[in-house]
């Protein structure tokens, strides 16, 4: 894996590279849509490649661990090969998922160990076994496996769970090195920084990560009920410390605000449930603003879903009618509101990145804000 940084913001730290990989180039800053389970919620994969336009995409190591199983997958060559997807990859550790199963894992130096909220059988995920996963899997990017602390945590957890953290770190590495992929291209293993809402802790993890000297490094933790300035705040601690010729990826963020304020302060990747979740529940983002498209209001509005046009089916359907197919209920209502919504996220990064190549990005990106923002 290569990254090549190649125009970055005067007036901010924002930056427009190519991350290529075995399976394509992607152009950065990127937003990964979230494949979780080995599918895109509601969106079929042609989509992603035509009207998404999708460099990269997302899956989970404890989903796709739990279902099909491992055995499945490197019976079918991987999951490039299962589920017909062939442009890079990146899987979560499933770190995430464990330590969000409270009352049915126990966290331990070995691993977490786990119920599964499938059928309550039990697990552990070890730093070891999860990069024997993720081999498995077939991600071109990997995830080590850390522990995501909650945002409420005091000093005193946060520093004991960084340092469970690191040392499996450590141990994924280690693995990670020791082991060979399975299907005839490069992987890469991207480390995690935590350390809660701690300046101190954030800027340590960081220092610690970039010594690793892994191919691209990964900001974990935020977005987990923080303040919004205070993410912000801790993206600008760990991006002061964390390598400029590596990329830089902030998990599970966010809103579009989010995106564009991330990019400011020098992040290249983002992944985040919201554009299909969101879309799913009818509401689609627009270069205008937020619209709840279960709402009265768009029953007889007859304008393009985004007069933007950031996938060709804004101009193809408009507001009135995918409102009269949520009110009936019809599951074309979910796939076009999904799949609006992430062509949205795309059309979004790839505005950014040409205004960081202008090098009006700032400007641009204030005006922008304001606008996303809004509830129509």
């Amino acid at each position: 894996m290569t990254f090549e940084l190649q125009h970055t913001d005067p007036q901010s730290e924002a930056r427009a590279g190519v991350l290529t990989t075995d399976h394509g180039s992607i152009q950065t800053p990127i937003f990964m849509p979230v494949g979780t389970a080995g599918t895109v919620k509601g969106v079929l994969m042609r989509d992603l490649k035509e009207e998404v336009k999708a460099q990269i995409i997302l899956g989970n190591t404890y989903h796709l661990y739990l279902r099909p199983g491992t055995h499945v997958l490197e019976q079918a060559g991987g999951l490039h090969k299962f589920n017909g997807w062939d442009r890079p990859i990146l899987t979560d550790s499933g770190g995430f998922q464990v330590f969000s199963l409270t009352g049915i894992r126990k966290l331990r130096e070995e691993g977490c160990e786990f119920r599964s909220h499938i059928d309550g059988s039990k697990h552990i995920f070890t730093p070891e076994g999860v990069m024997d996963i993720e081999r498995s899997i077939g991600a071109d990017i990997m995830m080590a496996l850390d522990e995501c602390p909650p945002g409420t945590s005091d000093f005193s957890y946060a520093k004991k769970s960084l340092g469970l953290t690191m040392r499996w770190l450590d141990r994924c590495i280690k693995r990670f090195s020791e082991t060979e992929p399975l299907y005839g291209y490069h992987q890469s293993l991207f480390p995690i920084v935590q350390g809660c809402t701690f300046p101190e802790l954030r800027r340590q993890a960081a220092e610690m990560v970039a010594e690793k000297q892994c191919e691209g490094n990964a900001i974990g933790g935020l977005a987990v009920g923080e303040p919004t300035d205070v993410m912000y705040e801790m993206v600008e601690v760990v991006n002061e410390v964390l390598p400029k010729n590596k990329p830089r990826y902030l998990m599970g963020v966010g809103t579009p605000a989010n995106l564009l304020e991330g990019i400011a302060r020098g992040i290249d990747m983002f992944d985040c449930v919201m554009p299909t979740r969101n879309g799913r529940n009818g509401m689609i983002f627009t270069a205008e603003g937020t619209v709840n498209l279960r709402n009265r209001k768009w029953a007889d509005d007859f304008s393009p879903l985004d007069p933007c046009g950031s996938a060709s089916i804004d101009h193809f359907y408009t507001k009135a009618y995918v409102h009269h197919l949520f009110k009936a209920q019809e599951l074309l209502a979910l796939e076009l509101a999904s799949t609006h919504n992430l062509s949205f996220y795309l059309w979004l990064v790839g505005e950014a990145r040409k205004h960081i190549v202008a090098g009006d990005f700032r400007s641009w990106k204030d005006v922008m804000v304001k606008k996303v923002s809004q509830r129509l």
